[in-house]
């Protein structure tokens, strides 16, 4: 390998430039509070909320907006007061409208004198049709219903299936594509409008070991990135760890260094701060919306999968719930892996042709 100016360097002068540069990535990280915080605080903050919200909850409660006349045939809301998981608003028709559109009960419920009910609802939201269907079972049996068949419930609960199990694989390959991009190309693109890049060039280094030192640092924070997420998730939440720990250790070295081959290949020619912002959230965001993160990719349509399971944060998420959820072996893993790898050598090639220090 040569310098800038076309002399061989010695081995042991360039390990010795390694070294001083990597640690000098580390030191620019540890030095900045707000980084630390979006590495290392927010997921696990985000983590919290989201195992919280999405809590395992022994039975759904839905509030169900009752409008009767003054003589009511039937007198549903006293039917139906004592059920544990509906509750009862009595409310006038304009109130129970009103109540519906900004989402305070799931469902209308309006009876007449004739012994009819009517259900006023939107069909497109998830809990107003649970709440039409839970409401309509318990009238129907509070009116005197039987079924015809005797059924048992047989409530099972699996480590692996809630949503925080689904969740926490994509916080930390989320983590790992904002850390890559964000964390290497924001630091390259602000050398290069404050000109430091430009000096570099008459120093006795070479391009490849510089940009080598952005990846060794990276790789060296990964360890505490991944464990600060994962570990907590295992506590906190009982997440399984169903697979080898290897394996997990692979998927997001490999993972974390394609983002950082993106962040690179970003920060290859952008000269300002807003220039590099617009290129990163352009990439990022079809990621963001496409790869796994908060719900499952395969809710897009058969037409799109194809090209959402080449996105790289999807077969990076893919690969973590495999191991980690289903205790995939690494050779179920290898489709996810050569997508993550070929994206991974693409994007630092380009990254090592199209990279200006200038």
């Amino acid at each position: 390998m040569n310098e800038p100016g076309g002399h061989a360097a010695p081995r042991s002068w360039r390990d010795r430039q390694l070294v001083q540069l990597t640690l000098v990535r580390f030191r620019e990280f540890v030095r900045e509070p707000e980084v630390l915080f979006w590495v290392f605080v927010f997921p696990i903050l985000m983590a919290a909320g989201l195992g919280v919200a999405f809590r395992s909850r022994p039975i759904d409660t839905v509030t169900v907006a009752v409008v009767e006349p003054a003589a009511p045939a039937i007198g549903i809301a006293g039917l139906l007061a004592a059920r544990k998981n509906i509750v009862v608003r009595e409310l006038r028709e304009d109130s129970a409208l009103a109540a519906l559109r900004t989402g305070k009960v799931a469902l209308i419920a309006i009876g007449d004198g004739d012994g009819h009910v009517r259900y006023r609802y939107d069909p497109a939201r998830d809990e107003s049709r649970v709440a039409r269907l839970l409401f309509d079972d318990a009238l129907q049996r509070a009116l005197g219903r039987g079924d015809p068949v005797a059924a048992l419930d047989d409530h099972v609960t699996e480590r692996g299936s809630r949503y925080i199990d689904f969740v926490i694989p994509g916080l930390l390959g989320m983590n790992l594509l904002g850390s890559g991009v964000w964390g290497i190309g924001f630091a390259l693109v602000d050398m290069r409008r404050k000109r430091l890049l430009k000096r570099f060039i008459a120093t006795p280094m070479s391009r490849s070991l510089f940009l080598l030192s952005f990846i060794l640092s990276r790789l060296g924070l990964l360890v505490l990135e991944v464990a600060f997420l994962i570990g907590f998730g295992v506590i906190v939440f009982h997440v399984p760890l169903s697979g080898p720990i290897w394996a997990l250790a692979v998927v997001c070295v490999l993972g974390s260094l394609c983002f950082s081959g993106l962040g690179l290949l970003i920060a290859s020619r952008a000269r300002t701060i807003e220039g590099a912002s617009g290129l990163m959230n352009a990439a990022m965001l079809p990621m963001w919306i496409f790869g796994g993160v908060f719900f499952s990719s395969s809710k897009f349509p058969a037409v799109m999968q194809p090209l959402v399971r080449v996105i790289p944060l999807t077969a990076v998420n893919n690969a973590l719930r495999a191991n980690m959820l289903e205790g995939a072996s690494f050779v179920a893993m290898l489709p996810e892996l050569a997508i993550v790898a070929a994206w991974t050598a693409v994007c630092f090639g380009l990254a090592l042709r199209l990279f200006r220090w200038r």
